[in-house]
């Protein structure tokens, strides 16, 4: 379960909601009906009743004025048809008519009202006040625009709603966001802390992989940075361990071997001396064959005892460049059947390790690239820069490394070569890694092996020549 990114989704509720409910049920509380909105609902009830009481008396009034006139109890006035022209509009209006007769409100307020009649072809208007129905029009009229007042601004119809709607929509898309957002930050932290989990465990080839370039992206490359040195000290410290094991075994055989050389050198001289001279041709012959032998053997035991020994390391100042250079001039001469070729930096490289030592390695990494490549092969020389450490590469167009060979490539072995010892990539790799470097085997570009010396680069506190100069 992913814990950081549910802490940030259980902040994120907490700190939203509590205000987002208390914004809610305020805003919401404010767009309740208000007591002027409530009586406002109060005022359009009591309108429609009095619009209802109006229309009642005035068909009371109507039928009033209407009987009074059949009655003869009012005077009408008469308008004569001959005068047609002059007749007010609203009597022209009934006029034209098909009505038999009309009721007509009239006066400033409505406060009359009329009640045109046909007699033959003229028209008798019988009129009666409506004081009591006027001013109640005007209260209606009041009433009326006071409702319509209060309902422009009553705010709650779709308001509520949609303010709600609004506030929830927002707040789940932040939500949304904020899930996406965090397990963007908390996926990279939980596989950072699987890899420490995986490294804590002792499985050193632990890596994170790199995607960003922010705090958290640093810190992965720092972890995977820290990973890789933890893993290179462990398997340096490891051959060292293993090396020291094969220093005291073969410094124990080298003292055994050359305590028995001695005195067996020494007899096949005494029998020699003394032999008779008829067949001193054969003894000759065969004693040079133990000699021989006897002085390989001690080739071998020097061997032994460079290997078990252990050098003073005078660390200096050296260009790599140069040095490579001086190297492959002077083994030139000893394989002219052999293209050397060189590939060096842009700058000046400059490490600090011991001359001697650097020295030991090339010429150790160039002459089994010459016997590996041939009459008429390749050699490579390359220098460069790799993450704050300087690269000394040897390739070579020999036919490569056999599994096997690669298994136990820095191990001290015992060679039946000519010339070989079998000690030489151990004695190399111990010297690299007594210069704060180490070698390790790489792709050959040329077809066939290549090694890669990696060795301390001089820092500021360390002045190179060009500095100084």
């Amino acid at each position: 379960m992913n814990r950081l990114r549910n802490r940030l989704i259980l902040i994120f509720l907490a700190a939203t909601l509590v205000p987002l409910a208390a914004t809610m049920w305020y805003t919401t509380s404010l767009l309740e009906p208000t007591g002027f909105l409530r009586a406002a609902d109060e005022v359009n009830t009591l309108s429609q009743s009095l619009i209802r009481t109006g229309r009642d008396l005035y068909q009371r009034d109507t039928a009033d004025l209407k009987a009074r006139a059949a009655k003869g109890d009012l005077q009408p006035q008469k308008f004569a048809a001959a005068g047609r022209s002059s007749w007010p509009e609203a009597v022209r209006d009934f006029a034209d008519s098909n009505e038999t007769d009309r009721f007509v409100k009239s006066g400033p307020d409505g406060n009359r009202l009329d009640y045109f009649v046909r007699h033959d072809g003229d028209i008798w208007e019988f009129s009666a006040p409506l004081d009591d129905i006027a001013g109640l029009n005007r209260q209606i009229a009041q009433a009326r625009q006071l409702v319509d007042v209060a309902r422009e601004r009553d705010l709650r119809r779709g308001i509520k709603l949609t303010y709600i709607l609004a506030a929830a929509s927002f707040w789940l898309l932040s939500l949304a966001l904020l899930v996406y957002m965090a397990h963007r930050i908390s996926r990279p932290i939980q596989q950072l802390t699987a890899g420490l989990t995986e490294l804590s465990a002792g499985d050193l080839t632990a890596r994170v992989a790199e995607r960003r370039d922010d705090e958290i992206g640093r810190a992965i490359k720092a972890f995977n940075d820290m990973a890789e040195k933890l893993q290179e000290s462990t398997e340096r410290l490891v051959y060292l361990r293993q090396l020291a094991s094969w220093q005291t075994l073969a410094r124990k055989m080298a003292h055994e071997v050359k305590n028995s050389l001695t005195p067996i050198r020494l007899t096949v001289e005494e029998m020699m001396a003394r032999y008779h001279e008829a067949d001193r041709g054969f003894m000759e012959q065969a004693t040079q064959i133990v000699v021989d032998e006897i002085e390989t053997l001690e080739r071998r035991i020097r061997a032994f005892s460079q290997f078990a020994a252990e050098p003073p390391v005078e660390p200096g100042e050296l260009d790599v460049n140069s040095l490579l250079q001086e190297r492959v001039a002077f083994l030139k001469t000893a394989h002219p059947e052999v293209a050397y070729e060189c590939r060096l930096a842009g700058q000046s490289l400059h490490v600090l390790a011991d001359q001697d030592l650097i020295k030991g390695i090339l010429t150790n990494l160039l002459e089994n690239a010459a016997e590996a490549a041939g009459e008429g092969g390749r050699i490579l020389g390359v220098t460069s820069e790799e993450r704050g450490r300087v690269a000394i590469e040897v390739h070579d167009s020999g036919p490569g490394l056999s599994e096997q060979a690669r298994a136990s490539l820095f191990q001290p072995t015992i060679s039946f070569k000519k010339r070989g010892m079998g000690l030489g990539l151990s004695i190399a790799r111990k010297s690299a890694l007594l210069s704060g470097g180490d070698i390790i085997l790489v792709k050959g570009e040329l077809g066939g092996a290549g090694f890669r010396v990696l060795l301390p680069e001089a820092t500021n506190g360390f002045q190179t020549r060009a500095d100084r100069g």
